[in-house]
């Protein structure tokens, strides 16, 4: 097969965990065979233009905007939208994968996808179909409730708010002949909000190319002097919603228990990375952050392969954070954040906890226990890398994939 995937970044310049995944699944397809583009975006025109990436036919359009208009432009950006007709039209390929293009593809290139190719398939990796921003509302918060409102979109965009459009990606939807969730958590949140005939497939990732030797694993420790500390990490977009302040918090409470705790955060070092070191500082634990500024991707896993354990405590929806199965597929246990997909990777009690960030309390006691435990550490992390082997791994979902791909294809 032919298959296009359409997302708006992708590596080398991408950085978030959606990018990541469909680079992923891209280059799985070129394993097992199948002729594979990828049509993403860059913010200069100077960037723009074909380009490989592992063998991969990229082609990146230049699209750039003030934030402000997105309501808007998210829906139909026009020339970008009729330079992936273009593409379309000259690949000729048999099936359209679209993933994140919620700010520069935009909406619109389900509309062209399906007027030029027999299968359109759409992942939601995101809240973004359905809401403004990420989801912290309160219902949400205190009860688990995904349902959103016209004013809680209203209190997300203030005077950015378009009215219109919800109804209008709703509308762009129907070209999709089958829309995927990354976890059953962001299905149910996509039901609630009217978006229907959503299934389930999880993320999936190459279990062994996280393996790391003992060596690279020491020489990691002693660049960031972590050797004979009990290491906690922390990595992401630093920001509230991601819990940095819970973190703090438990940092705290663990600290009287494990003296010689620290928390590594894995992030590039900017206005977050300050903020957070002096909210440590008032404190008084601001000499127990370590951090690593930006780690490229060939890297990434040595820095799991000098932690104790890795905490994920998102305080907003997060659809189905790659830091799991990354953390789970090095070997370590993971204390993870109730909100959002973790749970369904996560085994409470037997690959790590399933905490409430809010509740800072339990949260520390549980990595408390684990730091001092290393027997039980290391049990539940060998019984999460199992966990992803057997269900998370990538080329079963590649494969889960093609099986769906054909089927649409078989009945045009």
């Amino acid at each position: 097969m032919k298959i296009l995937f359409l997302s708006d970044d992708f590596p080398p310049t991408s950085f978030g965990g959606a990018g990541i995944s469909t680079c992923d699944i891209a280059l799985g397809m070129k394993k097992a065979g199948h002729e594979v583009f990828v049509v993403t975006t860059c913010r200069k025109e100077i960037d723009s233009g074909e380009s490989d990436y592992e063998g991969i036919k990229v082609y990146r359009i230049a699209s750039d905007y003030p934030g402000r208009w997105r309501s808007w432009i998210s829906l139909y950006n026009r020339p970008v939208v009729s330079r992936v007709e273009e593409l379309i039209r000259q690949l000729k390929p048999d099936v359209v994968h679209a993933n994140n293009i919620h700010f520069y593809l935009s909406y619109a290139c389900l509309k062209v996808a399906k007027k030029n190719c027999k299968a359109v398939v759409f992942t939601a990796r995101d809240v973004m179909t359905f809401n403004f921003s990420k989801l912290t509302t309160k219902r949400y918060l205190e009860n688990f409730d995904y349902h959103t409102t016209w004013r809680d979109h209203i209190k997300q965009a203030g005077k950015r708010w378009n009215p219109l459009r919800n109804i209008i990606i709703k509308r762009y939807l129907g070209y999709a002949d089958k829309i995927l969730a990354v976890s059953d958590a962001l299905r149910k949140a996509l039901e609630q909000n009217r978006i229907r005939n959503v299934e389930v497939m999880h993320s999936g990732i190459d279990v062994d190319s996280w393996r790391v030797s003992n060596e690279d694993g020491i020489n990691f420790r002693q660049k960031y002097g972590t050797d004979n500390k009990k290491v906690i990490l922390f990595g992401g977009r630093l920001s509230d919603a991601k819990g940095c302040k819970q973190v703090l918090g438990a940092m705290v409470e663990i600290l009287k228990n494990i003296p010689n705790a620290v928390l590594l955060i894995v992030a590039s070092l900017d206005g977050h990375t300050n903020q957070l070191t002096a909210e440590a500082n008032k404190l008084e634990i601001g000499d127990r952050l370590l951090f690593t500024g930006w780690v490229g991707r060939d890297k990434i896993k040595f820095t799991y392969a000098c932690a104790d354990i890795v905490l994920v405590t998102s305080i907003c929806f997060d659809s189905f954070p790659r830091i799991v199965l990354e953390a789970m597929a090095s070997g370590k246990p993971v204390v993870g954040t109730c909100y959002g997909g973790a749970s369904e990777a996560i085994i409470d009690g037997v690959t790590g906890y399933v905490v409430n960030p809010f509740d800072v309390d339990i949260m520390s006691k549980q990595i408390v226990d684990l730091l001092s435990n290393h027997h039980k550490a290391a049990e539940f992390g060998h019984a999460g890398r199992q966990r992803i082997q057997a269900d998370f791994n990538l080329d079963i979902k590649v494969s889960e994939l093609i099986s769906d791909y054909k089927k649409i294809l078989s009945s045009k």
